[in-house]
């Protein structure tokens, strides 16, 4: 066989090689002097580090530091992360790679918290003072980075870190969310101080995987089934959550048969991850400092409408926390940003320079039936004047709903110049419609 094996020529033999898994190459090593050495090329072991691990430019192991070979950088990765299937840790790991990525260019704070990865037997501490067995994905997650270091014993930086959830949050009026995934020790700490008052998570096999510093928001992951929740109003009554990824998309380990298993937290951040690349959602100013803003930037969920130059772009998400289940009221807030397009305000055929807003309407829905129909002067107090070049005037505001889905337009009024010297007729500028509606995948 080792001799029909070498008559085939030494890049034939890479090629059937490069199809096979790691261990039959391995194998093949043992058969001959010819399979050995092309077994031990360092170009086939750089092809199974791309193909298995997602590690392509350099010979890294799992914790970053270089290997003298791919063959080596895969056995380091073998020996941690061999008890794991690999396309499952390719996953993994081209999501976390993804999110740094991201962090690198648009927040490299966020980037400075990110832990390490956690050991094996760190795992096994943290599941065993739980009482509870991680979710495969989740224990692969952990495994490559152990949450987030942003509290600290440091009240200064404490609060300076506080707005670097990798998750980010939102703000209106002087309500802020900002989302943390804990690392391992805090979801032990936070999971018992929480199971105290809510005995549900015991019972249930939940702990907590993030949350928020400022407005208190937490998210459970239950163990046993994999979902994610979401704590609402009624979490410390009586325990009411909300699932936060579509059920029918988790796999646990144990139904998958030969599929790859998936659970919320490794979707969650892979749905957090295609929105952060894909420009949906970006950063914004929050206490002084830049913060993953989760208000949708894009179409569809973000609408635009131009009027005689003036721009407004109008996005709703749901907040959960302050939300009820059971046929309660649902809340949600929404961000208007506004602007003046270059060339200025358009108006009659004459240009001018600015423009300030006078008063606004608003038309909200539930279900197409009008529950809401209001104006008033001015938004959230202010009249902003709009002047080419400078950046959006942004603001946010809340409202509750009785029954989704349902929607917000309306208009603002405008003079041209300033409200104290007008320059032209008043103007309607359009709030094009944007939904309010349960999300699949809620943040």
């Amino acid at each position: 066989m080792a001799a029909v094996l070498e008559g085939l020529g030494v890049p034939v033999l890479e090629t059937i090689l490069s199809k096979v898994a790691f261990s039959d190459a391995a194998a093949a090593a043992c058969v001959s002097t010819t399979l050995r050495s092309v077994a031990s090329d360092d170009a086939l072991w750089r092809h199974f580090c791309a193909r298995d691990l997602a590690v392509c430019d350099q010979p890294l192991d799992p914790d970053g530091n270089p290997c003298h070979s791919f063959k080596e950088a895969y056995r380091r990765w073998f020996e941690s992360f061999g008890m794991y299937p690999f396309p499952l840790v390719r996953r993994a790991k081209e999501c976390w790679s993804s999110i740094k990525s991201w962090m690198a260019v648009n927040l490299p704070e966020v980037n400075d918290t990110l832990r390490k990865g956690a050991s094996e037997a760190e795992i096994k501490s943290a599941e065993k003072i739980l009482g509870v067995q991680l979710p495969i994905p989740t224990k692969v997650l952990y495994r490559l980075c152990d949450g987030q270091q942003t509290l600290t014993p440091d009240l200064v930086e404490n609060k300076l870190l506080a707005p670097l959830g990798v998750i980010g949050g939102y703000e209106f009026y002087d309500y802020i969310v900002n989302v943390h995934l804990l690392p391992l020790r805090l979801v032990v700490t936070e999971t018992k101080r929480i199971a105290r008052q809510l005995g549900f998570l015991t019972r249930s096999k939940s702990i907590v995987v993030a949350a928020s510093y400022y407005t208190e928001k937490f998210f459970f992951l239950n163990c046993t089934n994999g979902q994610l929740y979401v704590g609402t109003r009624n979490l410390r009554e009586d325990g009411e959550m909300m699932p936060c990824v579509p059920q029918s998309l988790i796999r646990p380990a144990v139904d998958i048969g030969h599929d790859m298993p998936q659970d919320a937290l490794l979707l969650w951040l892979e749905e957090h991850c295609r929105r952060l690349q894909s420009g949906m959602i970006k950063t914004r100013e929050l206490k002084d400092c830049r913060s993953i803003c989760i208000f949708p930037e894009t179409p569809p969920y973000c609408s635009v409408a131009v009027t005689n130059g003036v721009q407004v772009r109008s996005s709703a998400i749901f907040v959960p926390e302050a939300s009820e289940g059971n046929g309660g009221d649902y809340y949600y807030s929404y961000s208007i940003r506004m602007s003046l397009l270059p060339e200025g305000c358009l108006l009659d055929g004459t240009y001018y320079s600015s423009c300030q807003l006078c008063s606004r309407h608003w038309i909200i829905r539930s279900r197409d039936i009008i529950v809401s129909d209001v104006g008033g002067e001015a938004v959230i107090g202010k009249f902003p004047l709009l002047i080419p070049g400078k950046e959006e005037f942004v603001y946010q505001s809340c409202t509750p709903l009785s029954g989704a889905p349902g929607s917000i337009e309306g208009s603002f009024t405008f003079v041209p110049g300033r409200i104290s010297k007008p320059e032209g007729r008043h103007f309607d500028a359009k709030v094009a419609p944007f939904i309010l509606e349960e999300p699949e995948y809620i943040f």
